[in-house]
C-alpha cells in the first residue's frame, strides 16, 4: 500500500488532491452514479430525459442544496437514467479563508484537519445531497442507493468550464454511446 491510498488505510485509492482544500471557493464538476448503475432515475426518449419518481426526488434534493448551504451555487446539471452530472460552485466565504490562513499558525497536532472544519467542502455537500435523497426515497418506500464514491473535477479555466457545460447539455443526445448506459457497455 502506498501514498495513493487515503492516509494509507483505505482499500481504494483516493481521487482527491491532497494539497487542495475542497472548501475553497471554486467550480467543481461532479458525477454521482446509482448503485450498480441501475437505471432508476428516469429514461431517455428521443433526446429528452423523463424523470421517474426517484429522479424527481433527486431533482428536488439537488435544488435544495443551494437553499440549505449559503456558500453553494448550482450551475448546469443533468439527471440521467443512472447518474447525475452537475457543476457546484463553492463561494469563497470569510470563514473558509480564515480557517485556511489560520491553519498554518496553529500546531498541527492540535488539529485533525489542516484545512479546518469540513462542513462546507465538496465532500460534505455531496454527502449531504446523497444522504437526503436516500432518506427521502426510504420515506416514500423506494429501494434506492448511490454508489459509494463520486467523480469530481476541479474546473480550472474558461475552456474547461465551456467543455463541461457542453458535455452536460449534450448528455441525453449521447446516451446511446454513454459508458454509463448499460445497454451500450457491459458493466463488470
Amino acid at each position: 500500500m502506498g501514498d495513493e491510498y487515503f492516509k494509507n488505510k483505505y482499500r481504494v485509492p483516493s481521487t482527491r488532491l491532497g494539497h487542495w482544500n475542497y472548501a475553497d471557493g471554486g467550480f467543481y464538476y461532479v458525477t454521482i452514479c446509482t448503485k450498480d448503475r441501475k437505471c432508476c432515475l428516469g429514461e431517455i426518449r428521443g433526446n429528452n430525459v423523463y424523470l421517474s419518481k426517484i429522479g424527481e426526488i433527486v431533482l428536488d434534493e439537488w435544488l435544495k442544496t443551494q437553499k440549505l448551504r449559503p456558500n453553494v451555487v448550482l450551475d448546469d446539471f443533468i439527471i440521467m437514467p443512472n447518474h447525475i452530472h452537475g457543476i457546484i460552485v463553492i463561494k469563497n466565504n470569510q470563514t473558509a479563508v480564515e480557517t485556511h490562513c489560520n491553519a498554518s499558525l496553529q500546531r498541527t497536532e492540535q488539529r485533525q484537519n489542516a484545512f479546518g472544519p469540513q462542513r462546507n467542502n465538496l465532500s460534505s455537500i455531496t454527502r449531504g445531497f446523497k444522504g437526503s435523497v436516500v432518506r427521502n426515497c426510504r420515506e416514500n418506500n423506494f429501494d434506492f442507493e448511490w454508489q459509494p464514491r463520486y467523480y469530481e473535477h476541479i474546473i480550472k479555466n474558461d475552456e474547461d468550464y465551456a467543455r463541461i457545460k457542453g458535455y452536460i447539455a449534450n448528455n441525453p443526445v449521447n446516451w446511446e454511446f454513454d459508458r454509463d448506459n448499460p445497454k451500450t457497455f457491459k458493466i463488470s
